[in-house]
């Protein structure tokens, strides 16, 4: 039976570091493009591990992008040209909070937004926009990684500073791959110096 659905909504694929998120990003846009759907892929100016004018996955898979500096130049773009279906954007979570309201204003005209990024900082915590983006979203792909001591699902981002982890009082934002960062799951992952639970 073919369900008929009015276009326009929002859909989040999350995770910690080398669960995979770009890749899936990178395959919807794969299969999007086949169906001869308008895409346009945008990522913030901060993200340049691996390239300056395209998304790229851990393993290499890459495809071309816009860079933007901020979420209104999303917004400023895709209005200029009605016949965009498709929004993708990649590492949502280093854009600024206007990036909620823009998502949902695409999705209700009408657009696929697709967006990928960290749930979790490194200190286990909810990252900027994600938390508000994953509760408007109407869908939501969880991806997990291998942890890196245990081989467990991995659902966290270890930060390493000389091959230690990382001080709960570090900068949230450090950008980087397998030199500062590993999967870990949630008995491994470790923060010194994060506030205990005070006892109820």
């Amino acid at each position: 039976m073919y369900h008929q659905y009015r276009e326009g909504w929002l859909e989040v694929i999350c995770g910690c570091m080398f669960a995979g998120k770009t890749e899936e990003l990178i395959r919807r846009i794969n299969v999007l493009s086949y169906a001869k759907k308008k895409i346009v892929i945008f990522k913030p100016r901060i993200d340049n591990r691996y390239s300056e004018k395209q998304i790229v996955s851990h393993s290499g898979t890459s495809i071309d992008c816009i860079v933007v500096d901020r979420a209104v130049d999303i917004l400023d773009y895709v209005s200029k040209d009605p016949e965009i279906d498709v929004v993708a954007i990649d590492e949502v979570q280093f854009l600024d909070k206007d990036i909620v309201e823009i998502c949902d204003y695409l999705a209700d005209q009408g657009k696929r937004v697709m967006v990928a990024g960290l749930d979790k900082d490194f200190r286990g915590e909810p990252f900027g926009v994600m938390p508000e983006l994953l509760t408007r979203a109407e869908f939501v792909t969880k991806l997990t990684a291998v942890c890196a001591k245990c081989g467990a699902p991995a659902t966290r981002t270890q930060r390493l500073i000389n091959g230690e982890p990382a001080s709960f009082d570090d900068p949230i934002v450090l950008v980087g791959a397998t030199d500062h960062y590993e999967p870990r799951c949630r008995h491994c992952h470790s923060v010194p110096d994060k506030p205990k639970l005070k006892k109820l």
